[in-house]
């Protein structure tokens, strides 16, 4: 109940806040969103644990927000899903949890209702101007060729192996996150790297992203959750709710896919 009043307060101060047609917009964008005309609609410390492959889009989002509402402050924790689901389930504290696949999300024991926000997609990330030619999966079990790949364990994992169904490969590094397969290519220690087409994305001035139509088999759902026992309910309320309106063009220009 405290929470629907919260949530409810805020959206009255929204509303309160709209005035005639002469007032200057809010910093920041347009309207529908949380915003501080003539008052702070979202306040207070919100602590946000989110898919490595989403520190980009969501670093963006948070500043657009903040600038909105100046009493918000938005920490963001960002890792492999699986690893910080983890962390929730042993208490870390945390008002929202978007994660890379619903299975790690199945994997939260206190969580509210989640929603898919966004979809991700696979690519094989070279170094710029693809040198060893790699223009497919078939190509990475080259016994020439290092390949990064994310552990099982985290969703960027899971999909490369349903991907690679059938392709006799073995990676020389299985990584905790997709950030942490990538970085081994933009150092130069591997040739190549499974992805999410955001991350190539994200990193084209130092990766190329060869696209497989393999992975249209295997796209990632992103589920987000305002957690049960989230310290600030009512900002982590305003942060979703804007992520999956205005936030989603800052993702889809990312690379992400709508839901």
């Amino acid at each position: 109940m405290r929470r629907t009043m919260a949530v409810a307060a805020a959206i009255l101060l929204l509303a309160g806040c709209g005035g005639s047609g002469d007032e200057e917009p809010a910093a920041g964008g347009g309207s529908g969103a949380p915003g501080p005309a003539g008052g702070d609609a979202l306040s207070g410390q919100l602590t946000v644990f989110a898919a490595a492959s989403l520190t980009e889009s969501f670093d963006r989002i948070g500043q657009d927000l903040q600038a909105r509402n100046p009493s918000l402050f938005i920490t963001f924790n960002y890792g492999g899903s699986s690893g910080l689901a983890t962390q929730i389930n042993e208490g870390a504290p945390a008002d929202v949890f978007a994660a890379a696949s619903p299975a790690t999300m199945t994997s939260v024991v206190d969580k509210g209702e989640p929603v898919v926000f966004v979809r991700n997609q696979l690519v094989i990330a070279v170094a710029k101007g693809n040198p060893k030619g790699i223009a497919g999966l078939a190509d990475l079990a080259r016994p020439e060729l290092k390949v990064a790949l994310c552990a099982e364990e985290v969703p960027c994992g899971a999909a490369a192996k349903k991907a690679l169904a059938g392709v006799a490969l073995t990676p020389v590094t299985l990584e905790q996150d997709v950030k942490g397969a990538l970085s081994k290519v933009t150092l130069g220690e591997v040739d190549a790297a499974l992805v999410y087409r955001t991350d190539a994305k994200a990193a084209a001035s130092d990766v190329d992203g060869v696209e497989f139509p393999e992975s249209a088999g295997a796209i990632n759902d992103y589920p987000i959750v305002v957690l049960t026992d989230a310290p600030n309910a009512a900002a982590a309320e305003g942060f979703v709710e804007y992520v999956r309106t205005e936030g989603l063009t800052v993702l889809t220009e990312a690379g992400f896919q709508a839901p």
